[in-house]
């Protein structure tokens, strides 16, 4: 196998350093970037690393930065992105890093439209795929009317997630707000609107143990060359969050609803689709799909479906042989943020100590932890710790 060809990954937090590590293993001569705050907590030895331009605010100072680094490699390198901003920035320029960089994406309208929640919803309804009711927020008018249709509990979201975590600020960002009844819902409009566009979803029955994400890579002509699938343990934040430990399990009922909309959007390249399954029915609900390589890249290397690597053989022309067997059983952790959450779930009577420490048994791997490379494990753990006690403080 060839892996004389660069890599290029535009993310430093546990997903690019997950994409990082594995291409690292194979000799793989790798360049890591990411914004200056998450550059200073990720960067890591097994990568060259820097500091790149915001690809939301500084979207020409970015392309320039690629395109400069670009014209020193002898050949294409592969480009990875880990976070949607990412995504969402490569796509609208592919053109032009089409001439420096290998890298694959859906068209650039399908990756509009799941970036954009409300799209996304439109997407499953078109292909009539079971998904939880999604309402629109354009004015207040509008809420008023919206708020004799829904049932609450519901979950008031931004519809652009990144622009609104930018405008918002880390600290304050929520992924979802929960609302319980008219006046909050009134309440929480006034206050989050200014940040940006605004939906109301309907809220699934049953915990985060019924959230199934499914990963994926198709190659160009949609032929599937690796597939993986995990179980939701425990979420960062607790009730709507990302994934702070998850299982390797294999679901064929979860996986086949996932080829069969990826298929039916032709969603090439990397994707992360995921589903919830509503207690009520026991019916699988679309929540989402992103295209990109997902948070838990340790658990794909561990439960022997190394999708980075996979991608970077595809799209160096050394066609792999498909894989579709995962081993099962396998815990993923991002032990900070599991910590966090499992103090948030012992505050409400939800979990004991011990509860949280027998959840940890079994083989596992963790998000960041390397021997090797133990700093970011090291940094993420004081900046997740400072962050705490500043939010203890404004209580």
């Amino acid at each position: 196998m060839r892996h004389d060809i660069s890599a290029v990954v535009l993310d430093l937090s546990a997903t690019g350093i997950g994409i990082v590590r594995s291409l690292r293993k194979k000799g793989i001569k790798v360049y890591a970037f990411d914004i200056k705050g998450k550059y200073e907590i990720g960067k890591t030895r097994h990568a060259t690393c820097g500091i790149c331009p915001n690809p939301i605010s500084e979207e020409e100072d970015l392309l320039r930065f690629l395109t400069t680094l670009g014209k020193d490699f002898v050949e294409k390198a592969v480009l990875y992105s880990g976070s949607d901003d990412f995504v969402q920035f490569i796509s609208k320029h592919r053109t032009e890093l089409f001439l420096y960089y290998r890298f694959l994406l859906p068209e650039n309208s399908l990756v509009e439209a799941v970036l954009d929640k409300r799209l996304t919803y439109e997407l499953a309804v078109k292909h009539n795929v079971p998904c939880p009711k999604v309402f629109a927020i354009h004015d207040d008018q509008q809420l008023e009317q919206i708020t004799n249709e829904v049932t609450f509990p519901c979950i008031l979201k931004p519809v652009y997630s990144s622009d609104f975590r930018k405008r918002i600020g880390h600290r304050l960002y929520k992924k979802a707000i929960m609302v319980e009844g008219a006046s909050q819902l009134r309440e929480k409009y006034l206050f989050y609107r200014q940040f940006g566009e605004l939906m109301l979803q309907e809220i699934i029955p049953g915990d985060e143990t019924c959230i199934y994400s499914v990963k994926t890579f198709f190659d160009d002509q949609m032929n599937l060359i690796g597939i993986y699938m995990n179980q939701k343990i425990h979420q960062f934040p607790p009730d709507f969050g990302s994934s702070s430990m998850v299982l390797s399990k294999k679901d064929e009922e979860v996986i086949q609803n996932a080829i069969a909309l990826i298929t039916k959007l032709q969603f090439k390249g990397l994707a992360i689709t995921e589903f919830k399954r509503d207690q009520r029915d026991g019916q699988l609900k679309f929540i989402e799909i992103n295209s990109r390589i997902g948070l838990t890249q340790r658990l794909s290397i561990a439960c022997g479906v190394d999708l980075a690597y996979l991608y970077y053989l595809s799209l160096t022309g050394q066609s792999p042989s498909p894989v579709t067997t995962q081993q099962e059983g396998i815990k993923w952790v991002y032990f900070v943020r599991d910590y966090i959450s499992f103090l948030h779930k012992r505050r409400n009577g939800e979990m004991t100590f011990s509860e949280w420490i027998k959840g940890l048994s079994g083989k596992k791997v963790e998000a960041l932890f390397a021997w090797d490379d133990p700093l970011p494990f090291i940094r993420s753990f004081i900046s997740h710790v400072k962050n705490l006690w500043v939010k203890k403080q404004k209580v």
